[in-house]
């Protein structure tokens, strides 16, 4: 027999009786707020086609790499999970049977942030009311085939019923942005928009590095053989990103290190680095400086500027070599906030008219660099809990070590960095949850008087992402 599949409505709440009862009135003034996703990774060519998604599997579990990583870490192969190679080619295997592993393994999500975005997706997406398992696991895939096919469960008809008012996506400067040209062109009224994620083209260590700044010529008409050419390629790029909606750009270097040359070094830095003959450390300068550069060009062209440092990306060589990047075998890692970006924050720092957000892996500088910083320079702003931290436990954290020194109005409220469309509406409800959670708090302690409470949960729910990425 099937466990019921229940979703209690006091869940990620504090368990105090009193506390619970503000969080409850505070969420209740938020829970159906619209959605603001000011930074992810979902495909924008599934709103321009508008066609239905083609399986279960294919919807929930090839693109979610918190998925596929728990299950890999357990033995599973990736290519038993019909997740793509480097090259494009993908394995010929059965959706089906792909459903049916995740079934089989379905108590390794117990108490992860996986597992409650995906009950959430069951039951208020589907409306599924058994628990996944070895047992339910056909008539669930049946259930939910079923239901992808109709006209309601469409890229557009979803993006609406989960009322997200706007909605990005993260590209390469070489992307020519034909689905959002498409968006934009057509009659849909849905707002998704381009994110410029610039990394293939700053970093010298990013493979095919040279042939990259080569197209960027190619795509810009600019000599990206010089550096002058090199810079106002990027700045062609960046305004091409505006026109088709983008609001902010999004650099994922190792570190947050920032450097400020004088114009010789950075052109030789950068002939090094298109010769191949860049040292590891050289190349780590030329990343430091392009982030320097970019916050100039983002002064000038008005890009919020998102920085995502701290990952030691593709830690598992053999995994990366076949299946490329992002394939869930990033790492977090100590990170210096305070010395690193000194050199952007001298010249940058206290410019108001700029917007810099800042994430991290390393929770050890939460209360010691990035809320001071924040707490000080106009430009910076710091992101929410991030990747590994996304979860109720890392959203309270977050909260308790930067609130008093930042405040809640130096963050920028929360985003969902997915790539697993369906997750949204779960992810923004567990951050509401707990951000109601934390101020509720905050009122049984009297530090903080409810109709206040009420202000910023909503601000957390939705304004501040506006605000901040200038929606």
């Amino acid at each position: 027999m099937s466990e019921e599949l229940r979703l209690h409505e006091d869940r990620l709440f504090p368990p105090d009786p009193a506390v619970r009862a503000v969080a409850r009135r505070l969420y209740a003034e938020v829970r159906d707020l619209p959605i603001v996703s000011p930074h992810g990774h979902t495909d924008p060519r599934w709103f321009a086609d508008n066609t239905p998604f083609p399986d279960p599997a294919s919807f929930l579990i090839v693109p979610d790499h918190y998925i596929y990583r728990m299950l890999y870490s357990q033995g599973v192969a990736l290519e038993e999970l019909g997740i793509p190679e480097a090259d494009g080619r993908r394995p010929a295997v059965d959706a089906r049977a792909v459903w049916r592993l995740l079934a089989s393994h379905w108590h390794l999500f117990r108490g992860t942030p996986a597992r409650s975005w995906l009950d959430h997706t069951f039951h208020e997406v589907f409306g599924i009311r058994e628990r996944l398992s070895a047992a339910s696991a056909d008539r669930i895939y049946d259930a939910v085939a079923e239901k992808l096919a109709r006209p309601e469960f469409l890229p557009r008809a979803l993006f609406e019923r989960f009322r997200i008012e706007v909605l990005a996506t993260t590209e390469s400067p070489l992307d020519p942005l034909e689905h959002h040209r498409r968006l934009r062109a057509g009659e849909w009224k849905g707002r998704i928009v381009p994110t410029f994620r610039p990394d293939p083209v700053v970093d010298p260590e990013f493979e095919g590095f040279r042939e990259n700044v080569r197209r960027l010529g190619e795509m810009t008409g600019e000599d990206t053989g010089s550096w002058a050419g090199y810079l106002r390629a990027l700045e062609d790029r960046r305004r091409y990103f505006a026109s088709r909606g983008a609001t902010a750009t999004d650099h994922g270097h190792a570190t947050a290190a920032t450097a400020d040359l004088s114009r010789p070094g950075c052109e030789a830095l950068f002939a090094r680095a298109l010769a191949g003959s860049a040292t590891a450390g050289e190349a780590e300068a030329f990343r430091a400086q392009m982030l320097t550069e970019m916050a100039r060009m983002s002064l000038e062209d008005g890009l919020v500027m998102q920085i995502h440092p701290g990952s030691f990306r593709n830690h598992n060589r053999a995994l990366f070599r076949r299946y490329g990047r992002d394939k869930g075998a990033d790492i977090p890692v100590r990170t210096d906030y305070v010395r690193a970006l000194k050199p952007l924050l001298d010249r940058f720092g206290n410019e108001p008219r700029l917007t810099v957000i800042l994430f991290t892996l390393d929770e050890s500088t939460y209360s010691r660099e990035l809320a001071p910083l924040a707490g000080h320079y106009p430009a910076l702003r710091l992101g929410p809990a991030w990747w590994f931290h996304d979860s109720p436990e890392g959203m309270r954290r977050f909260r308790r070590l930067t609130t008093e020194t930042a405040g809640f109005y130096n963050t920028v409220g929360f985003n969902d960095d997915t790539r697993a469309f369906p997750s949204i509406p779960a992810r923004h409800d567990v951050a509401r949850r707990i951000d109601c959670g934390c101020l509720a708090e905050l009122v049984a302690e009297h530090r903080l008087d409810e109709d206040e409470a009420r202000e910023t949960a909503i601000d957390l729910a939705g304004r501040l992402a506006r605000r901040a990425y200038r929606f």
